[in-house]
């Protein structure tokens, strides 16, 4: 069964959920509809890369494609446990230590190319299952991130999302940011500018960023006399991701500290 059809057997056969529950439930159902079709482009992608291809870096510094491969495995696999969490109530972290999921990434990259597509196949239907499984009313729990604490369960989907279309970009193999669903682009860049607002060891930057439906848009990274950085979304949210280095960009791109 596909997400969407899950999604809507799971509201043809539930009574309607009180208004905040049901916005949470929506959203995430909606979140999870995109993150459906991601998937596909992502077996597609994995499907086309050999084992010569696979051993082959990445655009992550030290990472092969095998290395980004399992690590979107282990992902899938780390938000089941948020999914868990929020259906039970008991706190389900998303890794056990950085270092135990380090050392899970490293061993899954040396597997063999059929036994990678075989365990991101498993995992990405794991969290569907769970997804699929969650009553609506959980949508609204509290869960947390290790690094940027606590969130509603509804952006689940969406984080699963960003992961797999960034991710996508550092396979390095064919597509890029510009490739992004356009809202995605806009909804990407406003993210991680806001995650950059208020850190102190980020460059005071004004971003003067054309969207691709053409629309202007500007974000300020930090108080300050700013540079002005500027240029097309795709190229603005690579560089502010640590992709790219302001290629496509006008104005003294600065470094930027790891947005994540």
């Amino acid at each position: 069964m596909s997400f969407a059809d899950a999604a809507q057997v799971r509201s043809a056969g539930t009574s309607v959920p009180a208004p905040r529950e049901s916005a949470a439930a929506q959203d995430a159902a909606a979140g999870l509809a995109r993150v459906r079709r991601a998937t596909e482009v992502l077996y597609e992608v994995v499907e086309g890369l050999d084992q010569a291809a696979l051993r082959g870096p990445s655009l992550l510094p030290g990472w092969s494609r095998a290395h980004v491969v399992t690590h979107l495995a282990r992902n899938a696999d780390a938000l089941v446990n948020l999914l868990t969490w929020a259906k039970t109530g008991v706190e389900h972290q998303m890794y056990p230590s950085p270092a135990d999921r380090d050392a899970d990434i490293a061993q899954g990259a040396a597997r063999l190319p059929q036994l990678l597509r075989a365990d991101l196949d498993a995992a990405c239907e794991r969290f569907a299952v769970a997804a699929r499984d969650l009553p609506p009313a959980a949508w609204g729990a509290e869960v947390a991130h290790p690094r940027t604490g606590p969130f509603p369960a509804r952006r689940i989907p969406w984080l699963r999302l960003r992961e797999v279309w960034v991710h996508l970009v550092d396979l390095d193999a064919g597509v890029g940011f510009e490739d992004l669903p356009e809202d995605l682009v806009e909804r990407y860049v406003d993210e991680v500018a806001r995650g950059y607002a208020g850190r102190a060891d980020v460059p005071a930057v004004r971003l003067d960023v054309t969207l691709p439906d053409g629309r202007r848009r500007g974000w300020r990274l930090a108080d300050g006399d700013p540079v002005v950085v500027a240029g097309p979304a795709a190229a603005v949210l690579a560089w502010l991701t640590g992709r790219g280095g302001g290629a496509g960009l006008t104005g003294p791109a600065p470094a930027l500290p790891a947005w994540l």
